[in-house]
């Protein structure tokens, strides 16, 4: 899970990579979870957080 210090201290092309890589484990996850293989439903709940976490970041720094 990435704290938003954390966050706040990577340059904007590594929280697009970041986000990018987010999403694509929370397909992953779902994919996973279709197919029974994973029981751990916590994760995609962190995940979709995660991303909540570098788009509000990147609203902020549009916004100034």
């Amino acid at each position: 899970m990435a704290k938003i210090k954390e966050l706040r201290e990577k340059t904007e092309i590594e929280r697009k990579n970041l986000l990018k890589d987010k999403r694509d484990a929370l397909r992953r996850f779902r994919f996973q979870i279709a197919h029974g293989k994973t029981k751990n439903t916590k994760e995609a709940r962190e995940i979709r957080r995660d991303i909540a976490r570098i788009n509000t970041l990147s609203r902020e720094a549009v916004k100034k």
